[in-house]
């Protein structure tokens, strides 16, 4: 019999995407972390427990020795629906063979979903996982397979999902986990799970495949909070649910209450946090149940930070389309939501919302930030039934967002994967390989016409956004992102040093980006390239500034040139 006190075990996280989760660096999932916590509950002791990224394996070859000598290897990954990612670049199916070959020990491979979608990072469309050469393969929850397998002596286990008691024990004691992430403890996000399953069933989604929804309760929830605040996490995402509105509830109707006692237990017991964002919406619970919305989004906006995102799977505004795919909401009713949200969540520090509680004072803040929550889109194409009219149909819905003056902070435009155990078939891909000019045209459209205008109405200029994290240089500028849902991509002039954070004032926007200046500017240190980036600022201004230094004051402008741009730019940031 199998000692789990004697026992070597290597973690490798090969990172997750799936409609309602997601683990890409900077973002962490539940996956590892419970997987740590059923094997501490097994008897395996944390300091026997090592847990690498692929990129960890990727960037010291030396780490694989911890693959070949572990008594237990442990591989999570899948991506259900995969996307372009800055963070990391999730597993191929190579690599997953080659941990299993290099695996001196038992090996174990398990992630998304319970029915074993997607292997890595090419996308999977059947349902049945490939062994891809490990020894087993948990088609259940992966954590409850390792729970199981070390109670049988590495012999076996039944493919089974585990229950809210054991989710709760798991995420407490597998927290440790999160301080051997490489991003740990500044640019990492944990993802944080209140439910799986939904209530409604479209074609293409894997979530109902979960079956209807259940809650863990939120004394759970903010038990795995307080445990990870206590390993040096600042930064969170409930972003594992089908529909926060229905969270606690039925299903499918909001339930203020449990928004309540989730968010405030939330910030009660982690008060110093510095993310709190969500992830899914369901816009049909809003038109369904209005009032009930209204306040739990009033219930989101008071406790997050600025910048959340509610994505609404609209997916597609054509009612053919919609009823083929047993789409649950139409573009009236997606719309309706988009004001709903704007008028409850839309507004930003240091404003007093219309409805809803007195702001706290330290909130004041100028100039602006994000606003607290706004809705995003996603669309998705190559969908049953899609034909050319599809595309002016999206069209015409994000036309009349904008031009009612509503906000969106994101629209998500991607092409259908079709999965086995969904409606979907090989008529989706051949759909979207038809309509591949069209959707290439209609894309950059969108960008042009909705996408930028949009961002400069979300953040205009001057909009602060604080402790970007630099990320990557490209053509004499350095990118970074936010921490956070749909974070802005930020591209700041000249090469900074990466991996270190700043605040950025927006100066100029793009069709999904924005280029910002370090705030607060300060003009006797401003490069020429930060200073020709400020709307109104060419090079001969910008060469007087830099000639005539040290300023005392705020220097004489042209005239042409913004002068209360400068005085914003210049003001010390109003929020720590």
């Amino acid at each position: 019999m199998t000692d789990p006190e004697t026992l070597a075990v290597t973690i490798v996280d090969g990172y997750v995407d799936e409609p309602a989760h997601f683990g890409v660096p900077p973002y962490v999932s539940t996956y590892p972390r419970y997987t740590a916590g059923a094997l501490v509950d097994a008897g395996v002791p944390p300091e026997h427990i090592t847990y690498h990224t692929i990129d960890g394996l990727r960037e010291v070859p030396d780490r694989w020795r911890d693959v070949d000598e572990a008594d237990l290897l442990i591989y999570l990954g899948g991506m259900t629906v995969p996307g372009k990612y800055v963070g990391g670049t999730p597993a191929e199916p190579d690599e997953v063979r080659k941990l299993a070959w290099t695996a001196g020990g038992t090996s174990l491979m398990g992630g998304p979903v319970k029915f074993g979608v997607g292997d890595a990072n090419e996308g999977a469309t059947e349902t049945e996982r490939q062994d891809l050469d490990f020894d087993f393969v948990a088609k259940g929850d992966v954590e409850a397979a390792v729970y199981d397998l070390l109670e049988s002596g590495l012999e076996g286990f039944n493919n089974r999902m585990r229950d809210v008691p054991e989710a709760t024990r798991w995420a407490r004691k597998g927290a440790f986990i999160v301080e051997q992430h490489p991003n740990h403890p500044d640019y990492l996000i944990c993802e944080l799970e209140t439910s799986r399953g939904c209530a409604y069933r479209c074609s293409f989604c894997t979530e109902p495949l979960y079956g209807n929804p259940s809650f863990r309760p939120p004394e759970s929830v903010i038990d795995e909070v307080d445990a990870l605040s206590d390993y040096g996490v600042n930064h969170f995402r409930i972003g594992r649910q089908a529909d926060i509105l229905a969270y606690g509830g039925d299903g499918e109707a909001p339930n203020p209450d449990a928004l309540r006692a989730l968010y405030g237990g939330i910030r009660e017991v982690a008060p110093d946090l510095e993310t709190l964002h969500l992830d899914n919406m369901n816009p049909i619970t809003i038109a369904n149940w209005p009032e009930a919305s209204r306040e739990g989004i009033r219930i989101i906006a008071e406790h997050n930070t600025p910048g959340d995102t509610a994505a609404f799977g609209l997916e597609s505004a054509d009612p053919v389309v919609q009823e083929a795919n047993n789409l649950n909401v139409t573009a009236e009713e997606c719309l309706e939501a988009v004001r709903v949200v704007n008028e409850e969540g839309g507004w930003r520090p240091g404003e007093q919302p219309e409805s809803g509680p007195s702001l706290p004072t330290d909130l004041d803040a100028k100039p602006p930030h994000l606003p607290k929550l706004l809705p995003g889109i996603n669309l998705l194409h190559g969908l049953l039934e899609e034909r050319e009219e599809t595309y002016e149909h999206n069209l015409e819905f994000l036309r009349q967002v904008y031009d009612e003056g509503l906000m969106l902070r994101r629209v998500n435009i991607r092409q259908v994967m079709a999965f086995d155990g969904t409606e979907m078939s090989d008529t989706g891909a051949s759909i979207a390989r038809e309509h591949k000019k069209l959707f290439k045209r209609y894309k950059r459209e969108v960008r042009e016409t909705v996408d930028n205008p949009m961002l400069e109405r979300v953040a205009p200029a001057g909009t602060v956004l604080s402790d970007v994290h630099l990320e990557y240089h490209q053509d004499g500028h350095t990118f970074g992102r936010q921490l956070g849902t749909y974070p802005l991509l930020v591209g700041i002039p000249g090469e900074r040093p990466l991996g270190s954070t700043i605040d950025v004032a927006v100066v100029d926007h793009g069709y999904r980006s924005v280029t910002g200046v370090p705030y607060p500017l300060d003009l006797n240190a401003a490069s020429m390239d930060e200073l020709t980036a400020i709307p109104g600022v060419g090079d001969r201004t910008a060469g007087d500034i830099i000639v005539d230094r040290p300023h005392e004051s705020m220097p004489d402008l042209e005239s042409a040139v913004d002068v209360s741009m400068f005085a914003t730019l210049s003001q010390p940031p109003a929020l720590d």
